[in-house]
């Protein structure tokens, strides 16, 4: 797949939080950037003149821009960490293994110590975070310290040492921070209860510690402890508002490839997460062509194949969204809770956003390929027995029962056809009643077609339920084309689909590319009618009195209210203003008129 242009590149950006790199000629990514918005981001490198001559000679190499959707800043800055670490693009500060983020260590210890820590060491303990801030660490332990009374020693205490003797408690047992464990004054157990509750906090379940806090506060305001009560409530505060988890976080999961695909009537996208040690490494979507209406699992599964190779990935473990079949060697998890199902989560999103990038690129690059997959969509969410090229949509307006009119609205492609629009005055129905209007309208406008041999739309759209489609459907038969044009009804409160016959409406998803269009149908089916139907009012509103007066024109009315702007203003104008205008004997035609009392 060739590269599109930068302009297209940066258009079809999306306005989330990520992670972007650009990448030269030969494919090197020579820069690694965060981002609040990508495409505001990204698109201020090539809008505006910069000072640097660095950054003019970086935005001279790049040719191919790609991207990472995360979901918070946090998450952004940790990643792009992470990529330059790995990547080590030429115009990207090195960052140093000694000045990266903090984490929170549970050492593996008969009786484990808990302490933040710049490096993760592969012995066995549980590591927690990257923090963005060493504040942030500070503030988790100092709030674990306060429940929880800890160890702070680094003393080797095993079972054997303790019984003989060989540790004394320090001060801060008796300053009531530490239960004395080095004596023998604390279980095991209970010291692990306390470990579990901890590791429960730093993967951001707070429900049993806040309990325990508001607890100890009630039991500290009844002792009357009022500053106590405080210092505990300002920490519940704090636990309450803090957020602990972030898209990359736990470092356990390590050596594995993560897979998700999304995919529609042509084309499947398949992305690829490789994470090492809780972080993204490596993020990269792969596009595949449909030839013979493969399903999700076969893509998936080769496209998994693809990807291990290309990227010589010895990962023994995937991540997918179902079961696939690629050998017995590695393990497949079907992640459903926690860390593994946020990770593969974010997987499924950044392919989404890749397909909504590729429509984008695709609509302006290859208009055609666009069109042929809008409309192989549509029949297949509408159940239609052909694409449907021709659309036409009906809606009737009679605001407050006056001037009932109704409008017809052509799609071709997807697109509006706007020459093919047409207005409706309402002939034969008497009063507001929908239903019968809804029934000429629609008769008339296939019998005239049908009689000039123009070609019939492949969908009707009928704006109303079950009774706006079937007065529609009375009309198709008397011309005795049902079942030769597919019709549909489009209820507004629910969004509602309903076919001829069928009692259950269809519900398309709200995001879903047939129902955008659909929608556009109606509105712009809604608009149209209004305009016309405020047009005619207007008209009539203005014109209605001017018209009953005998040798009176359209283009005497026209010439009047260009000079006097209202009919009030005709009224009321002498008669010598009004033949400057229109001459003398129209003017004495309309002055009489409108006194006719005064002349009597």
């Amino acid at each position: 797949m060739s590269i599109p242009s930068l302009d297209i590149q940066l258009k079809t950006l999306p306005n989330s939080p990520g992670v972007y790199q650009y990448l030269d000629a030969e494919g090197i990514i020579i820069y690694v950037g965060k981002a609040k918005n990508l495409k505001k981001r990204v698109s201020s490198y090539f809008s505006k003149t910069h000072d640097s001559g660095k950054t003019r000679v970086l935005v001279r190499k790049i040719v191919n821009i790609k991207h990472i959707v995360v979901e918070t800043e946090t998450d952004a800055l940790l990643l792009e960490n992470n990529l330059i670490k790995k990547h080590r693009p030429r115009y990207n500060v090195l960052l140093k293994d000694d000045k990266t983020y903090p984490w929170i260590c549970i050492k593996k210890e008969r009786f484990p110590r808990i302490f933040p820590t710049r490096r993760v060491i592969k012995d066995g303990s549980e590591y927690f975070g990257p923090y963005t801030s060493m504040k942030t660490v500070k503030t988790l332990l100092d709030l674990i310290k306060g429940l929880y009374k800890l160890r702070t020693c680094n003393y080797h205490l095993s079972q054997e040492k303790i019984e003989n003797g060989k540790f004394k408690v320090c001060l801060e047992y008796h300053l009531g921070n530490c239960k004395g464990a080095c004596e023998g004054l604390e279980t095991e157990e209970s010291y692990h209860d306390n470990i579990t509750a901890i590791r429960q906090i730093l993967k951001g379940n707070f429900k049993d510690s806040l309990d325990q806090f508001k607890l100890q506060m009630k039991s500290y305001a009844k002792e009357m402890l009022f500053e106590d009560a405080q210092k505990i409530k300002e920490k519940i505060e704090v636990l309450e508002n803090y957020q602990a988890k972030s898209t990359i976080v736990n470092p356990k999961i390590s050596n594995v490839d993560v897979f998700s695909i999304v995919s529609d009537e042509s084309y499947g996208y398949i992305n690829f997460l490789q994470i090492s040690y809780g972080s993204i490494i490596r993020s990269h979507t792969l596009e595949i062509k449909k030839k013979l209406d493969e399903t999700d699992k076969q893509l998936l599964e080769l496209a998994i194949i693809e990807i291990r190779a290309r990227f010589n990935s010895n990962s023994k473990e995937i991540y997918v969204p179902f079961k696939v079949d690629i050998g017995e060697e590695l393990k497949v998890s079907l992640p459903q809770l926690g860390d593994k199902k946020h990770i593969l989560d974010l997987s499924i999103r950044n392919a989404k956003y890749y397909r909504m990038e590729r429509f984008k690129q695709v609509k302006i690059t290859d208009p055609d390929r666009h069109v042929k997959r809008i409309m192989a969509q549509m029949k297949s969410d509408l159940r239609l027995g052909e694409e449907p090229r021709h659309i036409e949509c009906f809606d009737n307006s009679n605001i407050q029962g006056t001037n009932p009119v109704a409008a017809c609205v052509v799609f071709k492609n997807g697109k509006p056809s706007k020459r093919d629009y047409r207005h409706f005055n309402i002939k034969t129905v008497v009063g507001p009643d929908d239903f019968a209007s809804m029934e000429e309208v629609v008769f008339r406008r296939y019998k005239r077609l049908v009689e000039e041999e123009q070609p019939l739309p492949q969908l009707i759209i009928i704006d109303g339920g079950k009774g706006q489609l079937s007065s529609a459907l009375k009309s198709l038969e008397a011309l005795n084309l049902r079942g030769k044009i597919a019709i549909i009804g489009i209820a507004k409160r629910l969004e509602e689909l309903f076919y001829p016959d069928d009692p259950i409406p269809l519900y398309l998803d709200k995001k879903s590319e047939t129902l955008k269009i659909i929608q556009q149908l109606r509105n712009e089916a809604h608009r149209f009618g209004i305009e016309h139907h405020r047009n005619r009012r207007s008209k009539q509103a203005l014109n209605t009195e001017l018209e009953t007066i005998p040798g009176v024109g359209e283009k005497t009315i026209v010439d009047l209210l260009k000079q006097f702007k209202s009919v009030k203003r005709i009224a009321n104008a002498k008669l010598d203003e009004l033949e400057a205008v229109v001459g003398v004997s129209r003017a004495e035609k309309i002055y009489n008129h409108y006194h006719k009392n005064e002349i009597n």
